[in-house]
């Protein structure tokens, strides 16, 4: 198992928070076989700043694993990368657009390898090495790319669907060529979730002989985030038949909850498998069948991912729905001498009806949706934001610091 909490050169909480994982694991409060992976760019300074992160606390870097970004895609090797990859080969950056792609294939790799040596040299033993935009570049060069990596002293490779725009059938065709020259080097399956087939490609990378999935809890990640640790979990034991061997799926709602109480965003009440309305069943023949079998309509037990079924009433709902909620409190409508009959069931179940459509506002929920946007935009700074500080700074003069 691989943890990856922190990107030390770029984040003075990121180095907190593994200086604090570190002196847990020391302590014998996280499980000592749990990897602690810290990200790096493929930069000397990166290297070493989780050196001096670590060492700090009194660790070792080889208590940690490193990984060491790069990219594969044509794209990003000339436009993101160009101008950084002509200015370390001390070439002049008005090239940057008539170098071949060749070329930036070259230099990336001097790059890559030469930062896997570096954090070789520094004391890690385990360096992962990743790429980024891996499932949009030419697979011949990944190949490449992947044996310089391992030659340097690679340990793990990241195969990383930046963008999310894997298929399954994309899938078929990377992983098994790179699997085969990464050889007993493992790889990890890093995928995003842009058109929502991050976890299926991510189970398949695992069906083709990649040993680590990368998955994120409440699929948290970049744009459309990553792949949820939910459905991979729950997609390989319930439609594969491979089950996790202690893993607590019982406990996925619980660990749903948690992150948004931390994180400060609610999934959807539709989000498979964990979210808020997953065992809520309104309509009439839902409820109804579900009365009689819960797997008619549930293919997955709610107990067995911690959640908790519930009838929702409304327009659509039916009467076996009411009788059933009824029937729970026979005891208190009798207490009350109400006894459950076909037509008391009829009477509420028209009440609910009416009561719901009374509920309809005529112009919908303008203030709590409004209310839900402005909570997530304010979890990061705006642009409004930052220009108001960089004005800030400029008044309190250079290196101004504002709180």
């Amino acid at each position: 198992h691989v943890i990856d909490p922190a990107f030390p050169a770029v984040s003075e909480s990121d180095c907190k928070a593994l200086q604090l994982i570190v002196q847990a694991q020391r302590r014998g409060e996280i499980r000592r076989d749990i990897e602690v992976l810290a990200m790096c760019r493929s930069l000397k300074e990166d290297i070493d700043a989780v050196v001096d992160t670590v060492t700090a606390v009194g660790a070792k870097p080889d208590d940690v694993s490193v990984l060491v970004l790069s990219t594969l895609s044509d794209l990003h090797l000339k436009y993101k990368l160009g101008k950084t990859l002509l200015r370390r080969a001390k070439q002049p950056e008005d090239q940057w657009l008539s170098q071949p792609v060749d070329y930036y294939r070259e230099q990336n790799l001097d790059l890559i390898t030469g930062a896997i040596r570096y954090a070789r040299e520094r004391g890690f033993s385990r360096v992962e090495f990743a790429a980024e935009d891996a499932s949009r570049s030419d697979v011949a060069y990944g190949e490449v790319w992947a044996k310089a990596c391992v030659v340097a002293g690679g340990t793990r490779m990241c195969f990383s669907d930046t963008c999310g725009v894997f298929t399954p059938e994309g899938v078929d065709h990377y992983i098994p060529r790179l699997v085969k020259v990464l050889g007993p080097v493992p790889m990890t399956a890093h995928f995003h979730n842009d058109f929502g087939l991050g976890a299926i490609n991510t189970v398949r990378a695992i069906s083709h002989g990649a040993l680590y999935a990368g998955v994120t809890a409440n699929g948290i990640g970049e744009r459309a985030g990553n792949c949820p640790l939910h459905e991979f979990v729950m997609i390989l034991k319930m439609l594969y038949g491979v089950t996790l061997p202690g893993f607590r799926y019982d406990r996925l709602t619980e660990l749903r909850r948690k992150i948004e109480l931390y994180s400060g965003i609610p999934l959807q009440p539709h989000e498979p498998i964990v979210g808020e309305g997953v065992f809520k069943h309104e309509s009439g023949i839902h409820t109804a069948a579900i009365a009689i079998h819960p797997a008619i309509y549930q293919f997955i037990a709610e107990e067995a991912v911690g959640g908790e079924q519930r009838f929702v009433f409304g327009k659509h709902s039916g009467a076996a729905a009411v009788e059933s909620v009824l029937a729970k409190h026979t005891r208190t409508l009798r207490e009350h001498g109400v006894e459950i009959s076909p037509d008391l069931v009829k009477q509420v179940l028209d009440r609910v009806k009416t009561l719901r459509e009374e509920m309809l506002p005529e112009k919908g929920y303008p203030e709590a949706v409004e209310n839900h946007y402005h909570h997530y935009y304010a979890l990061g700074l705006s642009e409004e934001r930052i220009v108001a500080l960089a004005l800030e700074v400029k008044k309190k003069g250079k290196g101004a610091c504002p709180p």
